[in-house]
């Protein structure tokens, strides 16, 4: 056998066939066991490998070494070296923790979607030595011969050698919708994949039956050839995962500069030894690392993939969540993501009326109406003919499924359009098939575009009727039927039915003609043998009876989802295998572009350069005709533009896009495992709309990780406080918070708050925003502000203040400051208690950013008054324990100190609702000043 890595689909397609199977080494018998075996092992079994993983160790590993999990493994070390081992242990256990239930969270989802996947079929018929057999998929080799038929999945890219009423869905690899034509002969057609005579791996038999022989297996096959291509693409970084780097750069330079300041201070102004000046500094790094910043990054970003997988969308990655907030450019295929993959008869047209199908989708979920009222068929005598040709001249099975199952063909998508047609119309197919006997079929082929089928009816007589293209009925029609009378067809008559076809098309739309012919006594059939019944004396003097007009409905979620996508100033460009009306017309109806948006087909599209490109998609395009390596290259032009690019898709001619693209969505219903494999959300029901729900919940993700950035921050004003006052005041005011203390606030009570602004509702309008710059952060200095301006200095005086409301109560000034002991224990309980309960209004204050806490009701999120109860019982808690009090250097406080605490939230809580009121207020006249 010669080296078949050579043989291309043109070399395999054009050769006679005896020639192919000499170059392939095998024979009209097959291979024998012992070619099959050096050829398995030479080429390897016949399936699609995915990309190399990588080791578990290695992932496991990933989870403690980023930037800010680095940044707490030095802090412990800090710690350590400042003399305070729990502190440091306590920051490890954190970063351990943190970094296993990351793990989790990652491995968990891939365990989802590997239960996702759903491939090749298991076993084949082959032909071996001259005897068929049954052998596993992945046994089939180059060479050895193979059979298919309806319904079968095809194992490897074969050329057909003999075949019977062929048709394959393609779908998954051109991104075509109507099932494609195959013969033994060649022919050549439009676009990537369009040999006649060539099937191709991964793709669907809809009807007939074929033999083939195999040329190309595995990773040769063109399947083969696109998933090698997606697994060769870098792994996305994600924004947020930049974002987040680029905020522990920050924190890490503010830690520092504030120790280094400290430290300075400590030696030159409070004249400190050198050592416990640096020690000092040391506890001051430690209390503006907010070494629960990560953890609670962690468990917002898994709440958010815990929320989107309730509404059907699967995040491989937690940092991908936030990423979907920040797209501008969603690239999405048509075929079964944008429309249903379920072609669909709307309109029926007929010499005497037009009629209207409601319902869409392979269900019977609508009727035949006249003027928005249903049709009574004994008065329709055209449309009940139409049925009867629709219902018969049919060879497919539609199994419309119970419940949420998705209905399942057995057969092609137009056939069973007319299926579900038929039983819009209260017809029993089955039982209409046993009144009129099928006798003979002459199938369809793509020369005369035309499939018939000769039947009896009760009476014995027999009929032909005939399905197809309406030029090719005009051609063998001389009669129409109207308004029950057979009349001569008149050129008149031809010209009106082909400006009616050429209107739909316009559209976007297939039309479907009819015709029929009773043979009677008069007829020159009518003393002919059935056998002889042919093309020639068969299809002829035909009454031509009407047209079904069908198309691949939109989703009906998709039309509040494109609007939706509008609103937050999101692009969603077309990318689709698709012609370029058919492509133009969906987009156009479901508002994606206007009338005006031009078509860029592939071909087109190699001849353009970069910068074309790139011009082109910056406006109004539908990309139509496309192969895989365009779709990448869409993809990549858009980035170069400046876009964060989600592509989404469901077959293996998207997955290069896929991956490229900063976030990939593959569909889990129809997506191959290739598309799967190279996405980084899979929707489980294949909605469109779940994406834009993800993208909402992608900003909401956003807005919620700055509200808690902005709260967690806000402890270390009143953290870092008592060391400024113990400084400024040369150690004559004991430090009147300790280490512990800090840590207590940065992962004790702050957490659970924390948590709870992480599961906020998204403030109202949040989709009514562009999407945010890519040069902006999380920290920025609306951020900075609040959090060390406002809401800190206000905390940092109120819990300064507390520290010595204590002392006044333990005589204070008339006695010096406690350094030590108990009167000490209780005044840096009251500070930390004071911080907390600050807190307390803090949290309440960070739900929204303008709008009113009372909008988005009091006690509407939960978590927070849960996380609020917590950390009043925690801090109860190192009051009382006295094992507590011994590690936390705390002390019970008295009913008065308890009272000054509760008064703490409530005038913080206020003050703030009325800074958010004159920010409403001054918003709403700006945006009203005409000027």
């Amino acid at each position: 056998m010669k080296n078949s890595e050579a043989i291309k689909l043109n070399n395999a397609a054009k050769p006679a066939v005896a020639d192919l199977m000499k170059t392939l080494g095998t024979d009209s018998t097959g291979l024998t066991e012992d070619q099959a075996g050096q050829r398995l092992e030479k080429y390897g079994p016949n399936t699609i490998q995915t990309a190399k993983q990588r080791s578990e160790i290695l992932i496991f590993i990933e989870n403690f070494t980023s930037l800010m999990a680095i940044l707490l493994w030095v802090s412990g070390i800090v710690a350590m070296i400042a003399g305070m081992p729990e502190l440091g242990i306590a920051i490890w256990a954190v970063n351990v923790i943190n970094g296993c239930f990351s793990y989790w969270q990652q491995h968990a989802a891939q365990k989802a979607t590997d239960s996702l996947k759903k491939m090749l079929p298991s076993y084949v018929k082959v032909t071996r030595g001259g005897k068929i057999k049954q052998i596993r998929v992945e046994e089939l080799v180059p060479g050895d011969l193979f059979k298919i038929q309806a319904g079968d999945s095809i194992p490897a890219d074969a050329r057909v050698f003999k075949c019977s009423s062929l048709q394959v869905d393609e779908s998954s690899l051109t991104g075509e919708s109507l099932p494609v034509e195959k013969t033994d002969e060649y022919k050549q057609g439009d676009g990537e994949f369009a040999q006649q005579n060539i099937v191709f791996a991964g793709t669907t038999v809809t009807s007939g039956t074929a033999d083939g022989i195999a040329f190309a297996t595995g990773m040769k096959t063109e399947f083969g050839r696109i998933a090698k291509l997606a697994q060769g693409q870098k792994q996305t970084v994600y924004p947020l995962e930049r974002e987040l780097n680029h905020l522990t750069r920050q924190l890490t330079i503010i830690a520092l500069l504030i120790g280094i300041a400290f430290f300075l201070l400590a030696i030159f102004f409070v004249h400190y030894p050198i050592a416990k000046s640096f020690i000092f500094a040391l506890g001051m790094i430690v209390a503006f690392i907010p070494e629960g910043l990560l953890p609670t990054v962690t468990l917002s970003l898994a709440q958010g993939t815990q929320r989107m997988a309730k509404r059907h969308a699967l995040l491989k990655n937690l940092s991908s969540v936030e990423t979907l907030g920040q797209t501008t450019v969603v690239c999405s295929d048509k075929t079964g993501t944008l429309t249903q993959n379920q072609m669909t008869i709307n309109h029926l047209w007929l010499a005497a009326k037009d009629y209207d199908v409601t319902g869409t989708g392979y269900f019977t979920n609508g009727q035949i109406q006249v003027d928005d009222r249903p049709v009574e068929l004994t008065q329709e005598p055209d449309l009940s003919q139409l049925l009867r040709i629709a219902t018969l001249n049919n060879d497919t099975e539609v199994d419309e499924g119970t419940g949420e199952e998705k209905a399942k063909i057995l057969g092609t998508s137009t056939e069973a359009s007319l299926v579900i047609l038929s039983r819009k119309a209260g017809i029993d197919v089955k039982a209409e098939n046993r009144t009129y006997p099928r006798l003979k079929e002459l199938p369809f082929d793509s020369n005369r575009k035309l499939m018939s089928t000769i039947t009896k009816n009760q009476t014995g007589q027999v009929i032909i009727d005939t399905k197809g293209a309406s030029s090719s009925e005009l051609l063998i029609c001389d009669r129409i039927l109207d308004n029950g009378i057979v009349r001569p067809l008149t050129d008149a008559d031809k010209q009106h039915i082909m400006a009616v076809n050429e209107k739909y098309a316009k559209q976007g739309l297939r039309s479907l003609a009819f015709s029929y012919r009773e043979v009677d006594q008069d007829d020159p059939l009518i003393h002919v043998s059935l056998d002889d019944f042919q093309i020639g004396n068969a299809e002829t003097h035909m009454i031509f009876v009407g047209l079904a007009i069908m198309s691949d409905p939109p989703r009906p979620e998709i039309f509040d989802a494109v609007k939706k996508c509008r609103r937050a100033r999101i692009r969603i460009i077309m990318v689709t295998g698709d012609s370029p009306i058919t492509a133009k017309s969906i987009a156009v109806r479901i508002g994606i572009t206007s009338d005006k948006a031009s078509v860029i087909t592939g071909d087109q599209l190699d001849n353009m350069s970069d910068d074309a490109l790139r011009q082109a998609v910056k406006g109004e395009v539908i990309f139509a005709r496309v192969a895989p390596e365009h779709k990448f290259r869409i993809v990549s032009m858009c980035q170069k533009n400046g876009e964060i690019v989600a592509s989404t898709g469901d077959g293996v001619n998207d997955a290069p896009a896929l991956k490229r693209a900063d976030i990939g969505i593959a569909m889990g219903v129809t997506g191959t495992d290739v598309a799967k494999d190279a996405a980084d959300m899979i929707l489980t029901d294949d909605n469109f709309a779940s994406i834009v729900s993800a993208i909402e919940e992608g900003r909401t993700v956003y807005s919620n990780l700055q509200k808690f950035l902005l709260y967690i921050l806000n402890s270390n004003m009143p953290e870092a406080a008592p060391s400024v006052v113990f400084l400024l005041t040369r150690g004559l005011v004991p430090l009147p918070l300790t280490v512990m203390q800090i840590l207590t606030v940065d992962l004790g009570t702050d957490l659970l708050p924390a948590l709870g602004l992480g599961i906020e509702k998204s403030e109202p309008g949040i989709m009514n925003q562009p999407p945010r710059p890519q040069d902006s952060h999380l920290l920025n200095k609306s951020i900075i502000w609040k959090a060390f301006g406002l809401y800190g200095l206000i905390a940092s005086i109120i819990s300064t203040g507390a520290y010595f409301f204590v002392n006044h109560e333990n005589g204070w000034p008339n006695i010096s400051l406690a350094s030590s002991g108990v009167g000490y224990a209780e005044a840096t309980t009251m500070t930390l208690a004071a911080i907390v309960f600050c807190q307390i209004a803090a949290a309440m204050n960070c739900r929204t950013q303008i709008s009113s806490v009372f909008s988005v009701g009091l006690f509407s999120n939960r978590r927070i008054w849960l996380g609020i109860g917590v950390e009043i019982g925690l801090i109860a808690l190192l009051m009382y324990v006295p094992f507590l009090q011994t590690v936390f250097n705390t002390g019970p406080l008295n009913i008065i100190e308890w009272s000054f605490l509760f008064c703490i939230p409530v005038p913080l809580f206020l003050l703030e609702e009325g800074r958010k009121w004159l920010l409403r207020r001054y918003s709403t006249r700006h945006s009203n000043d005409p000027s």
